[in-house]
């Protein structure tokens, strides 16, 4: 299987920066999405940003121009920089992996996601 760990988030005031970083573990063979998504209670998980199989980064309308995804395709990881951070910026942010691994002699789909690190924007 393949594992993500997660770390960054925390408490910022609005206006602020944070930076999460996601780095994924295991038997891969290769990715081919990864990126953020985030929740809040009563709501279902939206996209923050993602990189895609075809190169392009996507990220959620209220981001743009606030978000920068970056990664580092050596070591399978990715860093979400936030900038200008509002109070609804305030989620679980989960960061997510889809991609390829390898298990004996096959090679096998795996769609994982991290545990979650709270990020709190206060106003």
């Amino acid at each position: 299987q393949v594992q993500l760990v997660e770390s960054g988030g925390g408490l910022v005031q609005a206006g602020g920066s944070l930076r999460l970083s996601c780095a994924a573990s295991g038997s891969i063979f290769s990715i081919n999405t990864m990126g953020w998504f985030r929740q809040v209670p009563g709501k279902q998980r939206e996209l923050v940003a993602v990189f895609t199989s075809g190169g392009m980064t996507n990220y959620a309308g209220s981001v743009k121009g606030r978000f920068t995804l970056s990664r580092d395709n050596a070591k399978n990881t990715v860093s979400l920089e936030m900038n200008s951070l509002k109070p609804e910026d305030t989620a679980v942010y989960f960061c997510n992996a889809k991609g390829t691994i390898v298990r004996g002699a096959g090679y096998f789909p795996f769609d994982s996601w991290g545990q979650g690190t709270q990020v709190t924007v206060s106003s």
